[in-house]
């Protein structure tokens, strides 16, 4: 979780808030979190990941409508050349279209 963590606030100067126990990075709304997985892994799960292109085909949904994020069980997993587009094209999303959310109220 380290290595995500110091990769997202350091190249993307991201904000970090602790939110329901994990850390969650924004800039103007809430970009992607870090997950703990229960077998010694880690998932980054981006927010708004219905709204993203996801051609690497990196993002997996597992079950979820919004929310999508890729696992890592080891640092040798974490390939930047597949995770700093996604995390580039959260952030134009982010800066672009205002979030609004679905919920019904």
């Amino acid at each position: 979780m380290r290595v995500l963590h110091e990769l997202i606030l350091n190249q993307f100067d991201l904000q970090a808030k602790i939110r329901y126990r994990i850390p969650f990075y924004y800039n103007k709304s809430w970009i992607c979190y870090l997950n703990p997985i229960k077998k010694d892994g880690v998932e980054l799960c981006f927010l708004r990941a219905n709204e993203l292109s996801n051609e690497s085909g990196a993002l997996d949904f597992k079950d979820r409508k919004q929310v999508a994020g890729i696992s890592y069980f080891s640092l040798e997993e974490i390939d930047e050349r597949v995770l700093n587009p996604i995390i580039q094209e959260a952030l134009i999303l982010d800066e672009t279209v205002k979030y609004a959310s679905k919920r019904k109220k």
